[in-house]
């Protein structure tokens, strides 16, 4: 397929097929793993109406129920799945505040919970997953926003993400909160030891008058297998901390770099005004990796984490970074074809920050900083890029299935202009050969992509899972077969658009 067409009749009717939901996923495998076979067993809803009825999920082997977080109703609703084929609705946990993360280990569910001043500290409330009776609250930094257990069970860790209010006259410090269960004690850890240090590699700092601490926005937490090491995403901040968790001291901090997209591979469609669907082009912009959700998984003996690198700007009303590249003043010696450049059909859409690429300070922009990387990338522990997915993303996308390409509520090629697919979730599954799977959530093209990283330098696209039906995955959920209430390996999509809920068998 041409890699740059106008929407035409055929990539309609490919839209209307994608309806009717044949195989119950869009894509025909091109890899050898393809041998895998992907079912969509259940689909069911958590709420109707206004989206934001299901976010999260975590399932409990059990009692084989699935909790999902229920922001609109303030609860953590509760779904008995023993057979996942027919989900049932259980009584839900009510709340006294919105829940942003749950997980479950050996019977005890941890649900993060935002004090109603979200800046003010919040809490992680555990429950018992049998009798439904809460066991403890325990203090968290202000908005815990992701939380999990370490795999040992020993910690609960939450990532506090500490976001400013609107007016941006109040902006507390992030921070991570670490339960020792056994023990229980709670350790909630700040950012002050790094605070008038230059962390370097791109990582951000730029809020009004904020010092490191305060601008330090932690969003998402992957543990080592050994339970040694908490890695913790500061999405805004471009960059990923470390959490010696027998030390308990935040023992590294490092920024991510940025991506080219200059280079061969690293294309991307610009824009939402140029009247082509799937443009891409290479266009002198450096975009900040900024991950959403990470995980860690170890691949031929080795650790690895692995992010969704989705983006997000600072758009306050007492302060904002983003501003399209039409409205930036650019350096005419560095962009001696601005006027070009700025064109509507060309970069003038993007969405860009203003908190970087002023280099020499006179004013101008000498550079066009972006937001996320479109893709998905593989780290190892210290920061060092592995493997990142270019444009694979898009491109696979656009192949596939035109009509959802860069999705805005519907509209093909709607989200060029700002952060692509918006890669968002992301969780991996270890096959009894010992090969490994990756899931990536998509929360604008919706569904998710399956790739084999049994050899991390090098993943294989294997398929698009994606459903009309399903719109904003927000999170992503494996259950291996030793734990599945099936015998069989399981993948959770939970949408907090559509606010429903879907389940894949993976055989």
């Amino acid at each position: 397929m041409k890699k740059t067409h106008m929407l035409s009749a055929a990539a309609a009717a490919l839209f209307l097929s994608s309806c009717e939901l044949i195989d119950d996923f869009i894509g025909d495998p091109v890899q050898p793993s393809s041998a895998l076979k992907f079912t969509k067993v259940t689909a069911f809803s958590n709420g109707s109406g206004d989206e934001g009825f299901a976010e999260i999920s975590a399932y409990d082997q059990k009692t084989k129920k699935l909790f999902v977080v229920n922001p609109n109703e303030t609860e953590v609703s509760v779904w008995d799945i023993s057979n996942p084929q027919s989900a049932s609705k259980l009584s839900g946990i009510a709340l006294p505040a919105t829940p942003n993360s749950v997980a479950v280990r050996d019977g005890l569910l941890a649900i993060a919970v935002e004090n109603q001043d979200k800046q003010a500290d919040g809490s992680i409330i555990t429950y018992d997953t049998e009798t439904m009776v809460a066991q403890n609250t325990y203090p968290a930094g202000a908005l815990p926003d992701m939380v999990t257990f370490s795999p040992d069970g020993k910690y609960i860790v939450a990532a506090n993400e500490g976001e400013p209010n609107d007016d941006y006259t109040i902006d507390p410090e992030g921070s991570i909160t670490v339960v020792d269960v056994e023990k229980n004690q709670v350790h909630t850890l700040y950012f002050s030891q790094f605070n008038g240090t230059v962390v370097g590699n791109d990582f951000r700092v730029f809020g009004p008058n904020a010092s490191l601490s305060m601008d330090v926005e932690p969003e998402y937490v992957a543990i080592s297998d050994d339970s040694k090491y908490a890695y913790i995403a500061l999405q805004e901040n471009n960059g990923m901390a470390v959490v010696d968790l027998q030390a308990m001291t935040i023992s590294q901090l490092f920024g991510l770099g940025v991506k080219d997209f200059t280079k061969n591979g690293n294309t991307m469609d610009a824009s939402n005004r140029d009247n082509i669907i799937g443009n891409f082009k290479n266009w002198p912009v450096l975009s900040f990796y900024q991950p959403d959700a990470i995980t860690y998984a170890t691949i031929a003996g080795g650790g690895y984490i692995i992010s969704a690198n989705e983006g997000d700007a600072r758009d306050y009303d007492g302060y904002s970074e983003e501003e399209r590249v039409k409205d930036l003043l650019l350096d005419p010696v560095v962009f001696p074809n601005a006027g070009e450049l700025q064109k509507d059909e060309n970069l003038g859409r993007l969405k860009t920050t203003t908190a970087n690429g002023d280099i020499d300070g006179d004013g101008d922009f000498d550079r066009i900083y972006g937001y996320g990387g479109r893709s998905f990338t593989i780290w190892n522990t210290h920061g060092g890029l592995v493997y990142d997915s270019g444009d694979d993303i898009g491109r696979r996308t656009f192949e596939i299935n035109a009509t959802l390409f860069n999705n805005d509520e519907g509209e093909a090629d709607g989200r060029s202009d700002d952060k692509g697919a918006e890669p968002e979730a992301v969780a991996t599954l270890e096959l009894e050969d010992g090969s490994v799977l990756l899931f990536v959530g998509l929360e604008r093209t919706g569904g998710a992509m399956v790739y084999d990283i049994s050899n991390p330098y090098a993943p294989e696209f294997v398929k698009w899972l994606v459903d009309a039906s399903d719109v904003g995955p927000e999170g992503l959920l494996v259950i291996p077969a030793k734990e599945s209430p099936s015998g069989e390996n399981l993948l959770v999509l939970t949408h907090e658009v559509s606010n429903t809920i879907s389940i894949y068998e993976i055989k």
